[in-house]
């Protein structure tokens, strides 16, 4: 089996179906499925938070999902077997998902800690921005999703 078969990756604006990931990771050889889903919460800082919207350029977001989800594959001990990564932009309300990252593998070791190393280096090196929408009315902030992205965090790069 390819690298390109093992992976599914998708950057749009459709709610996230569970349901469909998890089949689209599923395999026979699979002992574990592991999975993280980032959901806006209804504050932040003690803010009340009405929504989010994410804006990426979507090929070079693909691109860098793609070399986390094949440094994965490469690494934990050969263990993993398809990893689905899908991430909303536009608007993800309160309660709504926007993002999902799903792997399986032989292990449950091996799935839980790939996991946990896509969404930490999704967040530090995927160039996607969000704008926070506040309930009070207060101005929206843009905020970096991408830690190593070159401007100021507080700022959106248009």
């Amino acid at each position: 089996m390819t690298d390109e078969s093992r992976i599914k990756i998708e950057v749009n604006e459709n709610i996230i179906d569970l349901n469909y990931w998890y089949k689209i990771v599923s395999d026979d050889s699979s002992g574990a499925t592991s999975s993280f889903l980032g959901t806006t919460r209804n504050e932040f800082k003690g803010k009340g938070v009405e929504r989010l919207e994410y804006e990426t350029y979507k090929p070079m977001a693909i691109k860098e999902i793609e070399k986390i989800c094949k440094t994965i594959l490469n690494g934990f001990e050969g263990d993993i077997k398809k990893i689905g990564v899908v991430h909303r932009i536009g608007n993800v309300p309160v309660g709504e998902s926007s993002i999902l990252i799903v792997i399986s593998s032989g292990h449950r070791k091996s799935s839980l800690e790939a996991v946990h190393y896509a969404i930490d280096t999704i967040k530090s090196t995927v160039p996607i921005w969000k704008k926070e929408f506040y309930t009070d009315g207060s101005e929206n902030q843009w905020k970096g999703n991408c830690e190593s992205c070159h401007f100021n965090n507080n700022n959106h790069p248009h």
